[in-house]
């Protein structure tokens, strides 16, 4: 779709370190683009809205953001920073208040929901209804969309937290506070840093660490096929973007773990079933402009 064919919407990525805010119809067409600390509550959404104070005719806002939060509208916490580790943001209200204040549909979701939309739409999935997103970087997430829409129901998706099968012999336990050695404890940079030794963009391609690094994310990918979903997996994050050779490997364990079970012809093709983002930093942001265009569309405005 044309951008302008799109509704000019005020888009927020909220993420752990850092929140981006942007006014745009699509990526042709950003009028204006602001980075803003991610620190208390308070003070985040404040600047958040001192941003979109100053910006007129958007029809429409649009929220991607760090996780867990709250995705069903009928429920309580729909528009919440739920339960998180990150200190002060849990239960944090944030698509009812913008709704309030600017009287204008809200649409909120994850933000790699939101990266999934923006690679389906523009990137590297483009035109693609039924797609998979996966971030590989501080933590390990995953965006499912099907027929152009996020893949809902009581909540998002947490497959970050599968455990996978270790590999024979591996028994470290992990970095993750909940599980241990499930996917993220395994196979995230601070996972990766905390077996090594070292930061995952200061690993030789040889290292040892690697191995089951790609043996748990090949697992992902299997998880993936078999939910009958994507069309496509778009694979990015820190530690996917800073180790070239990690995708192609990634994709033979895919291939190797689901053993010929499931190959159809789109996942007999690794090298164009599994691909690098397209978008880059921009997916997130790109997102929450679709979230906010998708929930004008369904005039879903938030109650007080």
């Amino acid at each position: 779709m044309q951008d302008s064919a799109f509704p000019l919407i005020a888009g927020v990525e909220l993420g752990g370190t850092k929140c981006i805010c942007i006014l745009a119809r699509g990526p042709d067409a950003v009028e204006e683009e602001i980075r803003i600390p991610t620190t208390t509550p308070a003070e985040t959404l404040a600047a958040i809205e001192a941003v979109l104070d100053r910006w007129t005719g958007f029809v429409g806002i649009g929220v991607a953001s760090f996780g867990p939060v709250g995705v069903d509208r009928a429920g309580a916490d729909w528009g919440q920073v739920t339960v998180t580790p990150k200190p002060g943001w849990s239960h944090t209200d944030i698509a009812r208040r913008l709704g309030r204040r600017y009287g204008v549909p809200v649409g909120f979701h994850t933000d790699v929901v939101g990266a999934a939309m923006a690679e389906a739409e523009w990137g590297a999935a483009a035109g693609l209804a039924d797609v998979a997103y996966v971030t590989v970087g501080t933590g390990i997430g995953v965006g499912l969309v099907a027929g152009g829409r996020p893949v809902d129901g009581l909540t998002h998706q947490e497959l970050g937290h599968i455990r996978p099968v270790r590999l024979g012999g591996d028994d470290w336990i992990g970095t993750c506070p909940f599980h241990g050695a499930c996917l993220e404890g395994l196979a995230s940079g601070p996972a990766i840093a905390a077996r090594a030794g070292r930061k995952a963009e200061d690993l030789a391609a040889d290292d040892l660490v690697w191995e089951n690094v790609v043996h748990a994310l090949g697992q992902l990918l299997h998880t993936l096929v078999l939910t009958g979903v994507p069309r496509r997996v778009v694979m990015g994050g820190g530690v996917m973007t800073g180790a070239s050779h990690l995708l192609p490997r990634v994709r033979e364990a895919m291939t190797k773990s689901l053993g010929g079970y499931s190959m159809l012809p789109e996942v007999a093709a690794p090298d164009t079933y599994v691909v690098p983002a397209g978008l880059g930093g921009r997916a997130g942001p790109l997102g929450a402009v679709l979230l906010g265009a998708q929930a004008v569309r369904e005039r879903a405005f938030t109650t007080p």
